[in-house]
C-alpha cells in the first residue's frame, strides 16, 4: 500500500456476477444456488522504541457456494477464486458434495433475503496508507511513553486501516452488497518502579477511518490505565460486591452468549432450552438488546450471511428472557423468522452482533437495593476480564477468571495484585444490584457500570 491517500476498491458488479452463476449454473443443471462472498483490504503496522517493529498489507477473500441437488439435500464448497472459472468450480465441486449432504439437516433460503435492508449511514472514509500509520504510530508510542518516567514500554501496539466488502446472491433473485472502510488503535503500556512487580493497562480505538481516530484519547487513557495500577496490594479472599466496567461486563455477556443462541440450544450447549422464552434470567430492571444497527457499531452491516436484514433485537426485558438469536434453520425449527444473525459456511453458525445493555422502561435501576442491601465502603471495580478462552464454561454457566482491576475502600483506590472471580452467569445476572444511568459506547458493545453483590474473590496465595 501506498504512502497516498485512496479509498475504497471498486465494488464488485453483484448484478453481473449473478447473472455469471445463472447462467453456468442452467448448464450444469442446478436449479437451486446461493453465493456468499467477502473480501477485505488491510495495512497494519507495529513499531518499538521508535522503530518500525512490523509493516503489513494484506487482502483477503473467501467465497462459499451451496447447491441443492434435485433430493434437496446440500453441497457446499469454499474458494477464494471469483473467476468465472473459479466460480464454475465451486457451482461443479457444490453439486457433487451434495450428494453427500446430511439429510438431518438442511439449510434453506431465508425467507427475508429479499426484504428491505435498513439504511446505514457509515460513509467510506479514505486510506491514509502506510506511511502515514507509521508516523502516527510512533508519535502515539513517544507520547505515551512522555507521560510518567515509571512507562518503560509499549510492548503491544498497533495501528490498522482497511476497507471491506460482502455480499450474498441467490438462485431466487437476492441480490444483496455492502462495502464498509474501518481503522483501530491499541496501545498497551508497561510500567515498572524499583522493587516493584511491573504493571500494565491499555486502551482501544475504533473509527471508520484513520483520521477519525482519537489518537490522543487513546494515548491518555492507556498512561492513566498503567499508571493507576503502580499503586498496587494483595487482595483477602472473600466475597465483594463489584462493579464491572462496561468493558468488562460486555466481555462476560459475550462469553456466555450461547444462552440466548438458537443454534447452541439445539447443538445441546446451551444453558437454554426450547422452552426458556419467557422464563426469568436476570434482575427486573435489566435488558438486554442485540443491535447491529447501532451508531456507535463502526463494522455494521445491513445483512448477515444469509442475506437477512440487520434488525435491533430485544433479547431480555424485565429480566425475562424474550428471543433468541436465529439463522434460518433455527428459525424454522422455532416456528418463528430468522433474526438476522447467521454466518454462512459448511454449518451456518449464529452469533450476535453487537450487545446494548440497558435498564428496563418503567423500572428502577436498583438503586435503592446498592444502598439499603450493600456498604459502599469497600468493593472491587473490575475493569478487564482475561484468559476468557481457558475460564469460561459456557455450557455449565460458571467462569474463574483473572482480571485487572482495584480495591475501593473509603474512596481510596488500590490496584489489585493479582486475583480471579469466579461465579455463575445466571447467579451474576439474578444478583445485578444496580445499572448506573449513564452507559458508554465502547468498542465492543453499550452498556453501563454494573454492580454485583456477593461474587467470590480469590487473592494471591
Amino acid at each position: 500500500m501506498s504512502g497516498t491517500n485512496s479509498t475504497a476498491p471498486q465494488a464488485l458488479n453483484v448484478s453481473d456476477l449473478r447473472d455469471q452463476l445463472d447462467g453456468m449454473a442452467h448448464r450444469e443443471g442446478i436449479h437451486k444456488w446461493d453465493l456468499g462472498a467477502s473480501r477485505s483490504s488491510n495495512a497494519t503496522v507495529q513499531v518499538d522504541r521508535g522503530e518500525a517493529k512490523q509493516l503489513k498489507a494484506s487482502q483477503r477473500s473467501s467465497i462459499t457456494v451451496r447447491v441443492w441437488n434435485d433430493a434437496g439435500l446440500v453441497g457446499i464448497t469454499s474458494t477464494t477464486d471469483l473467476s468465472p472459472s473459479g466460480l464454475e468450480r465451486a457451482l461443479i465441486g457444490a453439486r457433487d458434495a451434495s450428494q453427500f449432504g446430511n439429510a438431518n439437516d438442511i439449510p434453506g433460503f431465508s425467507p427475508l433475503a429479499m426484504a428491505p435492508t435498513p439504511e446505514l449511514n457509515r460513509p467510506l472514509q479514505p486510506a491514509l496508507g502506510i506511511q502515514k500509520l507509521l508516523s502516527t504510530l510512533k508519535q502515539a508510542e513517544k507520547d505515551l511513553l512522555g507521560q510518567h518516567q515509571a512507562i518503560e514500554t509499549v510492548p503491544y501496539n498497533g495501528l490498522s486501516e482497511g476497507s471491506s466488502e460482502r455480499i450474498y446472491l441467490n438462485s431466487d433473485g437476492a441480490v444483496r452488497q455492502v462495502q464498509r472502510t474501518q481503522a483501530s488503535l491499541y496501545l498497551y503500556a508497561r510500567a515498572e518502579e524499583m522493587g516493584r512487580k511491573p504493571r500494565s493497562g491499555g486502551a482501544i480505538r475504533v473509527a471508520l477511518g484513520s483520521e477519525g481516530l482519537d489518537v490522543q484519547g487513546c494515548v491518555d487513557e492507556a498512561a492513566q490505565r498503567t499508571l493507576s495500577h503502580l499503586n498496587y496490594q494483595p487482595i483477602d479472599t472473600g466475597r465483594y460486591l463489584v462493579c464491572f466496567t462496561p468493558e468488562a461486563f460486555l466481555d462476560l455477556l459475550g462469553a456466555f452468549s450461547s444462552l440466548m443462541n438458537a443454534r447452541a440450544i439445539l447443538d445441546g450447549v446451551s444453558l437454554s432450552d426450547a422452552d426458556s422464552i419467557g422464563s426469568r434470567l436476570a434482575v427486573p430492571f435489566l435488558s438486554l438488546h442485540d443491535n447491529g444497527l447501532h451508531p456507535g457499531h463502526v463494522g455494521a452491516a445491513p445483512f448477515d450471511g444469509e442475506g437477512t436484514p440487520t434488525q435491533r433485537l430485544r433479547l431480555i426485558h424485565n429480566g425475562q428472557l424474550e428471543s433468541f438469536l436465529h439463522s434460518e434453520a433455527t428459525a424454522r425449527h422455532f416456528g418463528v423468522k430468522p433474526t438476522g444473525h447467521a454466518g454462512l459456511g459448511a454449518k451456518v453458525s449464529v452469533g450476535p452482533d453487537w450487545f446494548e445493555v440497558s435498564t428496563s422502561e418503567g423500572t428502577t435501576s436498583g438503586t435503592t437495593h446498592l444502598h439499603h442491601s450493600t456498604s459502599l465502603d469497600t468493593f472491587v471495580l473490575i475493569e478487564s476480564l482475561n484468559a476468557l478462552h481457558a475460564g469460561v464454561k459456557a455450557s455449565q454457566g460458571s467462569f474463574s477468571l483473572p482480571f485487572d482491576g482495584w480495591l475501593v475502600r473509603d474512596g481510596e483506590k488500590l490496584s489489585v495484585e493479582s486475583a480471579t472471580v469466579a461465579g455463575d452467569i445466571r447467579q451474576v445476572l439474578s444478583g445485578i444490584v444496580h445499572l448506573e444511568p449513564d452507559a458508554k459506547v465502547t468498542h465492543q458493545g453499550v452498556s453501563p457500570h454494573v454492580w454485583v453483590d456477593g461474587l467470590a474473590i480469590t487473592g494471591e496465595a
